[in-house]
C-alpha cells in the first residue's frame, strides 16, 4: 500500500526512476480499487464512480509509468505505445517487466540505493 500512496504523493513527478516493485504494486492496488469501485457502482446503479476514480488517478498513473520507463533507460514518451492496440501493449509490457538499468541519464539505480 505504501507504493500506491507514494505514487499518489508524487502524482506529477515525471523525473527520476521507479523500481519494478513500485510500479507493479501501484498497478495491483489500482486494479483492486477499480474492481471494488466497479462493484459498488453496479450495486448503487451509479455510472460515474469508476470514471471519477480513473480520471483522478490518470496523472499519477502516467507519472509512475514514466518513472518506470526511466528505470529501464527509456523516455516516458514510450507510453504512447498504449495507443497502438495489442502490439503496443505487448511491447510496453515487456519494457515494464525489464530489470533496472545501471546509472543512466535519469539518475542512479534505485536498487543500489536501497
Amino acid at each position: 500500500m505504501q507504493y500506491f500512496i507514494g505514487a499518489i504523493v508524487k502524482y506529477a513527478d515525471f523525473t527520476g526512476r521507479a523500481r519494478r516493485t513500485e510500479y507493479w504494486m501501484f498497478v495491483l492496488f489500482y486494479m483492486i480499487f477499480y474492481v471494488l469501485l466497479a462493484g459498488l457502482e453496479y450495486l448503487l446503479g451509479a455510472s460515474w464512480i469508476v470514471t471519477l476514480f480513473t480520471l483522478a488517478l490518470l496523472l499519477p498513473s502516467l507519472a509512475v509509468g514514466a518513472r518506470r520507463l526511466h528505470d529501464t533507460g527509456r523516455s516516458g514518451w514510450w507510453q504512447l505505445l498504449n495507443f497502438i492496440p495489442v502490439i503496443g501493449w505487448i511491447v510496453l509490457l515487456v519494457f515494464m517487466v525489464q530489470d533496472s538499468a545501471e546509472t543512466n541519464v535519469y539518475g542512479a539505480n534505485p536498487k543500489a540505493l536501497a
